[in-house]
C-alpha cells in the first residue's frame, strides 16, 4: 500500500487515478501558468524563526472563522467539477470536512447539488455563489442555500469573464467526458474512477441542470454557461446579494487594497485574498504576496482569509503570520479526493494539521491564535 506523508504524495496518486482532462482541470492555471506557480513558490521564500526551551504542552490548532469554531483555521475551498475527481466527490469531501471539524464550501459549478450535500451531512456547510445575468436563477440559488441551512455565502467576484486555460482546450474538457478515441483510451487506464462514475446518477452540474431556464440537460448547459457570467457585475450587486442573503457573507477574489476597502464598505463579514488559484489573470501577484498590503488596508474592520498555493500546514502558518484569519485549500483536497476518495480528503486534512502543529511547536507556540509576524525571519517576507 502506498505510504502517504505529504500533499505531493496525494497529487502523484491522483494523477494516476483521475482521467487526464479532470486532473488537468484541477491542476492547471491560465496561459503560461506563471501566477499558478508563483502562488506556491512565494510561500517557500518565507522563513521561520526556530525557538527552543519553550513549554509546548497542550498545543491547540482550534480557532474560529467568521465566528464558527474550527479544528484548525482551514476551510475547503469551492472547486468546480469536484464530482469528476471522484464519484459523488462533493458529498465525500463535505462529510470528511464535517467529521474533521473544518468548513466545506460547495461551488455553484458542482456536480452534486446543494440538496445532495445537505442530505448527506448533518451540519451546515458554506455555499459559493457566482453572479449570473439571470438574476431569478440567482434568487432561487440563494433560496435553495437557505433551505439547506448553509451558514455562509461565499461570493466570488473574479469570474466576470472566464480565463483561458490551455490544457482544458487541448483536452476538450466536458463533464461527463465525450467519448472520443483519446478519452476512451485514457479512461481504460482509470477503471476505479470509471466504476464509481457508472454507479452514481450524479454526472452533470446539479445546481444548474433542471434549475436554470432553458437548461434541461448537459447538451444545453455549455451555451447557457458561456452567456451567463456577468461582465457588468458591480459593488451594487454585492450589496443587493448581502441584503437578499441576510446571513454571513464572504467575498472571494480580492487582490487589491482598494477593492478590500470596498469589500468592507459592502458589509461583508470576511474577504478572501485570492487570484482564483492562478486560473484567471496570468501575471497577477501571488495571493500570499498580496496578503500583507490588504491586511494593512482593512485593519480589524473585516476578517481576512486567503487561498492560492497552500500545499502544507507550514503554508497555513505563514499566511496566519502575515495577518490571515483563515486559509482555504482547493487542489490539496482535490488530490486527496482523486487519490483515495473520502479517506483521501481526511488524509489531506490530517497532513496539514500535523504540519501546522509541529511548525507551531518548532516556533515556540502552543496556540494557533498566538501566531503573528514574530515567528518569521525578518527580510524573508
Amino acid at each position: 500500500m502506498t505510504i502517504i506523508t505529504t500533499i505531493e504524495d496525494l497529487r502523484v496518486l491522483a494523477k494516476k487515478r483521475v482521467p487526464r482532462m479532470f486532473y488537468d482541470y484541477a491542476d492547471a492555471g491560465s496561459w503560461t501558468e506563471s501566477t499558478y506557480r508563483a502562488n506556491s513558490d512565494d510561500f517557500a521564500k518565507i522563513k521561520f524563526r526556530q525557538r527552543v526551551a519553550v513549554n509546548l504542552v497542550d498545543r491547540t490548532t482550534r480557532t474560529t472563522m467568521i465566528g464558527q469554531e474550527v479544528a484548525m483555521p482551514v476551510a475547503l475551498a469551492p472547486t468546480g467539477l469536484t464530482g469528476m475527481q471522484h464519484a459523488d466527490g462533493e458529498i465525500l469531501a463535505a462529510r470528511a470536512a464535517e467529521r474533521f471539524g473544518v468548513p466545506f464550501t460547495l461551488s455553484t459549478m458542482s456536480i452534486c447539488s446543494i440538496e445532495d450535500v445537505a442530505a448527506h451531512t448533518s451540519k451546515p456547510f458554506w455555499f459559493q455563489l457566482y453572479v449570473m445575468k439571470d438574476r431569478e436563477f440567482i434568487n432561487r440559488l440563494i433560496d435553495r442555500a437557505k433551505a439547506a441551512r448553509c451558514s455562509a455565502l461565499v461570493l466570488t467576484l473574479d469570474l466576470q469573464v472566464l480565463g483561458q486555460r490551455h490544457k482544458d482546450i487541448r483536452n476538450g474538457m466536458t463533464a461527463p467526458p465525450r467519448m472520443t478515441l483519446a478519452n476512451i483510451v485514457n479512461l481504460m487506464t482509470k477503471p476505479r474512477w470509471c466504476m464509481g462514475i457508472l454507479r452514481t446518477p450524479r454526472r452533470g452540474f446539479g445546481n444548474i441542470v433542471g434549475h436554470a431556464s432553458d437548461v434541461s440537460d448537459m447538451s444545453s448547459l455549455s451555451a447557457w454557461t458561456s452567456q451567463q457570467f456577468d461582465p457588468a457585475l458591480s459593488w451594487a450587486d454585492v450589496e443587493w446579494i448581502k441584503r437578499r442573503w441576510g446571513g454571513k457573507l464572504i467575498i472571494k477574489g480580492i487582490m487589491d487594497a482598494q477593492d478590500a476597502r470596498l469589500a468592507v464598505d459592502s458589509g461583508a463579514d470576511a474577504l478572501i485574498v485570492s487570484n482564483h488559484g492562478g486560473r484567471q489573470l496570468d501575471g497577477a501577484q501571488s495571493s500570499i504576496g498580496a496578503l500583507p498590503a490588504i491586511v494593512e488596508a482593512v485593519g480589524k474592520r473585516i476578517e481576512v482569509h486567503m487561498d492560492g498555493g497552500v500545499r502544507s500546514g507550514q503554508d497555513v502558518i505563514r499566511a496566519l503570520a502575515l495577518g490571515a484569519k483563515g486559509v482555504y485549500i482547493g487542489r490539496p483536497f482535490l488530490y486527496g479526493l482523486g487519490a483515495m476518495g473520502e479517506q483521501g480528503v481526511t488524509k489531506c486534512l490530517e497532513i496539514i494539521r500535523n504540519e501546522l502543529d509541529l511548525t507551531m511547536a518548532f516556533c515556540g507556540l502552543r496556540d494557533v491564535n498566538d501566531v503573528d509576524g514574530n515567528i518569521l525571519l525578518p527580510g524573508t517576507f
